[in-house]
């Protein structure tokens, strides 16, 4: 890997907009909401929200939409069943893939805007989320910004943004103000969409950011992120967990042993070697126990894991210069069904 962080000329005036793309995802969300069980309501000032789990039931499909639109319309999310899971597998899977990875997983779907409210500002009760989603480009807040070079080209007319906020509440007044000001939009311009993980889309969406989650760790690794030229991922998928903290433990789970992906670059046979071998979350000192856990042996603090463990369970590297291909890692089903299976 290179010693020194990606440059960020290769994403400087991108003629993308995540937003722009997301658009029709955002708009079939809610001529659909009916039918994808989901709420749309919006607020005197013309802030728009759409409900996947918190009130309204949600369903997997809204979830694999939301996770489209946390991809900037750059990628897509699909259910696959694999009707040879038998004994040993697990029956149902999503697929992820992108021709845009760097912009729909780390400008886009990445959960990177930390956004917050005092118990007082918060009418009694602290709020905290991470944002992902479009709206985070046009923002540009957090310091991956500067490092990939890119800002949502969308211009000011018919400007829009969207936001995905895994929460169990509505986001206070404070919150929205502050989306709003970083944005640059008028209330009416603005999506926010609210996914319990605790919930069918809520889950869905979590999962299908298997490809974001190898990207952010090639990203930790200093690989180039402009030699990523494609990607494609897959993951099982589970039935949401009984709590918020067993949810948590579930989609991380679902990634960190059961998530596979291939990933193409450019730079040579040595440096996609060294991504396959690097990559993998075996490589972490805290792999093979379930991440609720682990969670609760760091006491809830993030830092206190080992960030190796963020990472997908089996990878693929294929060099574009010379057609060869490393491999690293493997899944561990055994661990996954062992959590999630019941007594039969």
């Amino acid at each position: 890997m290179s010693d020194s962080p990606t440059s960020a000329p290769a994403f400087a005036d991108h003629p993308l907009s995540v937003n722009a793309s997301a658009r029709p995802l955002v708009a079939r969300l809610i001529e659909e909401a009916e039918r994808l069980r989901v709420q749309v309501t919006r607020d005197a000032a013309g802030v728009t929200f759409v409900d996947a789990g918190i009130e309204a039931p949600g369903s997997v499909e809204a979830g694999l939409l939301i996770g489209e639109i946390c991809m900037g319309g750059l990628g897509r999310i699909e259910l696959a069943m694999d009707r040879q899971a038998g004994a040993d597998g697990w029956p149902t899977w999503l697929e992820v893939r992108s021709s845009q990875p760097v912009l729909a997983c780390l400008a886009s779907q990445y959960a990177g805007w930390s956004l917050s409210a005092s118990k007082e500002e918060a009418g009694g009760k602290k709020f905290f989320s991470l944002g992902s989603g479009p709206a985070r480009a046009l923002a540009g807040k957090e310091a991956l910004f500067q490092e990939l070079g890119y800002r949502d080209p969308q211009p000011a007319e018919g400007r829009s943004g969207v936001l995905v906020l895994e929460v169990d509440r509505m986001p206070p007044q404070v919150v929205i103000d502050k989306v709003l000001r970083d944005c640059a939009l008028a209330p009416e311009q603005l999506t926010l969409v609210l996914t319990p993980t605790r919930s069918l889309a809520g889950t869905t969406q979590v999962v299908g950011r298997a490809l974001e989650v190898a990207l952010h760790k090639a990203h930790e690794l200093h690989f180039p992120l402009e030699h990523i030229v494609d990607g494609v991922a897959s993951a099982p998928l589970p039935a949401p967990g009984a709590d918020g903290l067993d949810a948590m433990g579930r989609t991380n789970d679902a990634i960190l042993y059961g998530g596979r992906v291939q990933l193409t670059v450019r730079g040579g046979d040595e440096a996609a070697r060294l991504l396959a071998k690097e990559l993998p979350s075996l490589n972490s000192r805290d792999y093979g126990r379930c991440f609720a856990d682990i969670f609760k042996a760091a006491e809830y603090d993030f830092y206190k894991i080992d960030g190796a463990l963020f990472a997908p369970a089996e990878v693929w590297v294929s060099c574009l210069e010379s057609g060869r291909t490393w491999h690293a890692g493997r899944l561990n089903l055994h661990l996954l069904r062992e959590q999630w299976l019941g007594d039969a």
